[in-house]
């Protein structure tokens, strides 16, 4: 939530409603990931506003979209990864389902979400004309089967777990070290081959088992053991500083503090501090992933607390103050009275730093 503005405000009246269609008369984009149908309740549903709003790009992301026999159901992630097939493909050939350790789809429903917006943006500079943008989870989950999915389209087979393993690539998978685990991915025969120079077991080049990618997916119950007994004989020190040598895909397996202590990771200012206001030492955040090469990304905002900028936005928007104390004794909006004479404080503006590797 950085760079963002906080207002508390109940839109189920019908002044609150009133506000939110003052704020869309300047408004290019509106948002909500309400469960489908409650905003009509209030009348700010898409088909309730884009008569008043015809420029408006109205965005959706909800679980399971604006349409389909499905459409008023709740979601969460978990459901959503259960329902799109993810679950089912994840885990170990013996065990049960798992679900991901991240909340995948509740995050890629919002990037797909960005996506739609930028998408009708580019129309309406051409059209004059906003549009819905309806984003489910679940369709979100089923496109991101990708290669899953399409194994199964083209060969009407349920794809058996594989727990680390790679359904079309081996070794793809995590490999046993003589004090814990990496990454292995000899993603062609020619990485196969440099892994074989390594782990000075050439003879491996001249089995029919292991000597081709088909041979290597063919024969998996053979090869990922005997592979496992070869990295096992070295540290994952060792095996990641000869593989990299040779250009071999590999890495090591990294806990979030080591990912935020990674001399790489900390380059690319992926870990920054923010001066936040109630906070008496800076807190620590997650940077940007896009970088670009005129426009730097800028942390203007730390998040915001709930309201904290309810009079200011209102303010700004053609509200008097009386009117604000109004709606606030009315229970429309929510924000902390000033003593008289004190003037509103505006948005403190501070300036992230990248932390750096020492």
């Amino acid at each position: 939530n950085r760079n963002k503005q906080s207002i508390a405000l109940n839109f189920t009246k019908p002044a609150g409603q009133d506000i939110i269609k003052q704020l869309l008369k300047d408004s290019d984009v509106l948002i909500e990931n309400f469960k489908t149908g409650t905003l009509d309740k209030y009348g700010l549903g898409y088909e309730q506003l884009k008569e008043e709003f015809p420029q408006l790009i109205y965005c959706s992301i909800t679980g399971f979209g604006h349409t389909g026999p499905y459409k008023e159901r709740p979601a969460y992630d978990m459901l959503i990864q259960a329902m799109g097939g993810s679950m089912s493909i994840t885990g170990v050939p013996d065990g049960e389902p798992m679900k991901m350790g991240l909340s995948m789809f509740d995050l890629t429903a919002g990037l797909h979400g960005v996506i739609g917006i930028l998408a009708a943006l580019h129309d309406r500079a051409n059209t004059g004309l906003g549009q819905h943008v309806d984003i489910s989870m679940l369709d979100v989950s089923v496109a991101l089967l990708q290669n899953q999915g399409m194994n199964y389209l083209a060969k009407k087979e349920r794809q058996a777990r594989v727990g680390n393993n790679h359904p079309n690539v081996v070794p793809y998978q995590v490999m046993p070290s003589k004090n814990g685990h990496f990454i292995l991915t000899a993603s062609n025969d020619e990485q196969f081959e440099r892994f074989c120079k390594v782990a000075n077991r050439m003879d491996l080049m001249q089995d029919l088992r292991f000597n081709t990618m088909k041979a290597r997916v063919v024969n998996r119950a053979v090869v990922t053991p005997a592979l496992n007994e070869i990295t096992k004989t070295m540290t994952t020190g060792w095996w990641l500083e000869k593989l990299e040598e040779k250009g071999v895909g590999c890495a090591p397996i990294l806990h979030p503090d080591e990912v935020f202590a990674d001399p790489h990771v900390l380059s690319r200012g992926m870990l920054i501090e923010m001066d936040v206001p109630g906070c008496e030492e800076p807190a620590s955040f997650i940077g940007s992933p896009m970088k670009f090469s005129r426009t730097k990304v800028n942390y203007r905002l730390p998040p915001p607390r709930l309201g904290a900028h309810t009079e200011q936005v209102l303010l700004d928007n053609g509200y008097a103050a009386e009117d604000l104390e109004t709606l606030r004794e009315s229970g429309i909006i929510d924000y902390e009275p000033r003593a008289p004479g004190v003037e509103l404080p505006k948005s403190q503006i501070v300036t992230a730093r990248e932390v750096r590797a020492s």
